[in-house]
């Protein structure tokens, strides 16, 4: 690509221009282009195929075609399927949601084709970051007292609690990150044994068990379905401070007694320092929101290159949002490490599919309508791009929603597609990091794994430069994606060591705990 900043360059009226200035075809056998700025209708483009006058405006990260597509054939970015014409589409259309439709069709899910052995950096190269290793082994980029609370009743409870400790009452405890309340909407009004029980209940002891964690407290109401002696003893989590409002007399008691328990812990936790660990102890969340026609361009790929240098170097990254890999996930059965791991994602695909339909709805209800104002038309499309976030690298396991991430490298984990719902779900399996790649602007951050942003596009960064924490969108003015992906693993190591991400300075995080409820509410 040119060296210049093409997001500043226009061309000039009437002018025929060279395709790779003002443009980008991701794959030889793609129909379409992606316009790398605003193009006006009229606009002649000198392609490999010939000569392209646009027929209407194409707006930065749009998409036109490059040859002639009949009603009802496929339409192909990143050399995939991403929809089909609706109608016949002719070469220097916009090619978007007024002409594109999602239909089924066959997705050869061969198991292991793609798989290829990592090169493992040796132990003793690999680098390190300053973490808070527990008794278990696992290493937590951040070191919290979490207040968590059984049912939505005990909410505000635990925020009370958790929110009297400010930053001037925590000063004597250098090595304590914070106290957070994680609190959520649901907890009663279900069914024990139920499926929304059991999710809510892996959720909430993965979040107690999650390594950023040092230690927590457990707040209930008393009479909730969800009970905390049960939550305790269905999860195996000891003998952690627990405290009902009912039993302790109401809010006001409940609140002092909690914030004697939290004092009681500060000095405990307190007692771990950061040291330095290998990034092998690494396991980050993967997530993208708010994308847009850059994302599977820019931010997603360049996470992906880090990650398979995150991998190589012994550490683990998750990818999730299943409806947000659908019409990609053939991609990734090729990468499963044994049948038994692609035969499981397909079954979650599956079973999402019937989900929607018991539901009423569609999984193309995705992509959002800033999605497709960024220039995302189907969920193919979003998908193939999403993939990207996940590297080359073997996929090692599949995991079903807050289960504990077991295996190393690059894994998956079945969770809905809307982001704080998700990055819940791999919080409570595990990640004490999250990576969040967005192209319209999501000013995601999360508790108390520390969330990172990428910014697929310059413009959008310099307008967000408080909320973003690197421009992706670099990469289309010249700089390589290895240096790119290089300089993302040198700021997830400062993050992991301590440096506050944009959203975690801004506080930004505790609110957006959200375990899934599939809707069993009694």
């Amino acid at each position: 690509m040119p060296k210049q900043d093409m997001s500043l360059m226009m061309p000039e009226p009437g002018a025929v221009v060279p395709f790779d200035h003002v443009a980008i075809r991701l794959h030889p056998n793609d129909d379409v282009a992606i316009a790398r700025v605003t193009l006006a209708a009229g606009q002649v483009i000198n392609t490999p195929d010939g000569e392209v006058t646009l027929a209407q405006l194409i707006a930065s990260g749009h998409k036109f075609a490059l040859r002639q597509i009949p009603a009802g054939a496929p339409i192909r970015r990143y050399g995939q399927v991403i929809g089909f014409a609706s109608c016949p589409i002719h070469r220097g259309d916009h090619v978007h949601t007024h002409n594109v439709s999602v239909q089924e069709f066959s997705r050869d899910y061969a198991f292991g084709t793609d798989v290829q052995p990592v090169a493992f950096t040796a132990e003793s190269a690999r680098r390190t970051f300053m973490g808070y290793q527990r008794e278990n082994g696992r290493v937590g980029t951040r070191n919290m007292i979490a207040v968590i609370s059984s049912v939505n009743c005990s909410a505000h409870t635990c925020r009370q609690i958790a929110h009297h400790f400010t930053p001037e009452r925590l000063a004597a405890y250098p090595n304590v990150d914070g106290v957070i309340a994680l609190t959520h909407g649901s907890g009663c009004a279900s069914r024990i044994g139920g499926e929304d029980y059991i999710l809510l209940q892996r959720t909430l002891a993965g979040m107690a068990a999650n390594p950023n964690v040092g230690a927590y407290i457990l707040i209930g109401l008393g009479c909730e379905v969800n009970q905390v002696s049960d939550l305790i003893s269905n999860h195996h989590l000891g003998q952690p401070y627990n405290i009902t409002i009912q039993d302790s007399g109401g809010i006001r008691k409940t609140v002092q007694a909690g914030i004697e328990a939290v004092e009681r812990l500060l000095p405990v936790v307190n007692a771990t320092p950061r040291t330095p660990q290998p990034i092998s102890e690494l396991m980050i969340a993967l997530q993208c929101g708010g994308s847009d026609g850059w994302s599977g361009v820019t931010a997603n790929p360049m996470l992906g290159m880090m990650v398979d240098e995150l991998v190589r170097q012994g550490g683990s990254a998750v990818l999730a949002e299943t409806p947000e890999i659908y019409g990609a996930e053939h991609l990734l059965t090729r990468r499963a490490i044994n049948p038994q791991v692609g035969e499981k994602l397909i079954e979650r695909v599956h079973w999402w599919e019937k989900h929607c339909q018991r539901i009423g709805v569609e999984i193309d209800n995705n992509p959002s309508p800033g999605n497709k104002a960024g220039g995302l038309t189907t969920i193919y499309e979003k998908s193939l791009g999403a993939v990207a976030k996940g590297g080359t690298t073997p996929l090692m396991g599949v995991y079903e929603y807050a289960e504990p991430v077991t295996a190393r490298g690059f894994t998956f984990m079945d969770t809905p597609g809307y982001d704080p719902v998700s990055a819940t779900g791999q919080v409570a399996g595990g990640c004490n990091l999250v990576v969040f790649t967005t192209g319209r602007g999501s000013v995601f951050g999360f508790k108390p794994a520390p969330s990172i942003k990428i910014a697929t596009n310059t413009p959008m960064y310099e307008r967000m430069s408080d909320d973003m924490d690197i421009d992706a969108g670099r990469i289309l003015a010249g700089v390589t994606m290895e240096q790119a992906a290089a300089e993302l693993l040198d700021l997830v190591i400062a993050v992991a060591s301590g440096q506050p991400s944009k959203s975690e300075a801004q506080g930004v995080g505790e609110e957006e705990f959200c375990p899934w409820t599939l809707g069993g509410v009694l």
